[in-house]
């Protein structure tokens, strides 16, 4: 444990800035020591840090576009190999419950992650530090990052060992239940194409945002959600949109 680390564990923990973050302990905690340190410290960057530090850094949203896809490939490849007999179906159940944002907001919080985002001192007092949004978009991109530096083979084991280790106890997790993912796979067995999730709304500063958020299919809209993140206002339309087909199933044809 670095010296920075046990002051702050000592004296409480003080503003993180670009300046003080221990990187070298962010390493240790994801098991992976980078060649270019700076792709680390772009994935932990949150937009929000942008707007009130001087640092000319960009944000961590393109790492979490590319880390999205480095994990879901992962993931997906060693759920394929690992039950060569389960169906595309329940393949798609477990994936989408290793991924989704609670699995990531749990196992960021397990390594203490969230400790290390940079963002703005507004946005840490309204509690960003332990919202699921900022802490599994961080995650993603850290993979993302990890990828960028160190290939596939260096995500892989970051992956494997900090979520798929743990996949028995996650998959089997009732509270991991993916609406998007059973939303889709149920209107894309009745041949009906894909569920569309539209932003109606969003208000309040970036740092306490509100997404409202309509889902259709084949054109009817099925169910909406409201949520702190885009992610939480999707899964509650999905779980609607599922409460409306199982209710009404005979009408929806």
């Amino acid at each position: 444990m670095g010296l920075w680390h046990r002051v702050k564990k000592f004296f409480g923990t003080p503003e993180t800035t670009a300046e003080n973050i221990d990187l070298e302990e962010v390493q240790r905690l994801i098991g992976y020591h980078f060649r270019d340190v700076s792709l680390l410290l772009l994935s932990l960057t949150h937009r929000s840090y942008l707007r009130v530090n001087s640092e000319r850094l960009p944000s961590n949203e393109r790492l979490e576009f590319l880390g999205d896809s480095v994990l879901g490939l992962i993931i997906a490849s060693r759920l394929f190999r690992d039950y060569p007999d389960e169906s595309e179906g329940n393949l798609t159940k477990f994936k989408a419950m290793l991924v989704n944002e609670t699995t990531l907001f749990t196992v960021s919080k397990k390594i203490n992650l969230n400790q290390y985002i940079l963002m703005s001192p507004e946005e840490e007092k309204s509690g960003g530090r332990e919202r699921a949004s900022i802490i599994s978009d961080a995650f993603e991109s850290v993979i993302g990052a990890v990828f960028l530096d160190g290939g596939f083979e260096a995500a892989r084991d970051v992956v494997l060992r900090l979520i798929y280790t743990h996949k028995d106890v996650i998959t089997s997790d009732a509270t991991q239940r993916n609406y998007k993912g059973e939303l889709l796979e149920l209107v894309q067995g009745q041949g009906e194409g894909m569920p569309r999730y539209d932003v109606v709304s969003e208000k309040g500063p970036d740092h306490e945002k509100i997404f409202h958020v309509v889902v259709s299919v084949s054109g009817q809209r099925l169910g909406e959600g409201v949520g702190t993140s885009k992610k939480e206002a999707e899964q509650k339309a999905a779980s609607m949109a599922l409460e409306y087909l199982e209710k009404y199933s005979g009408k929806h044809a």
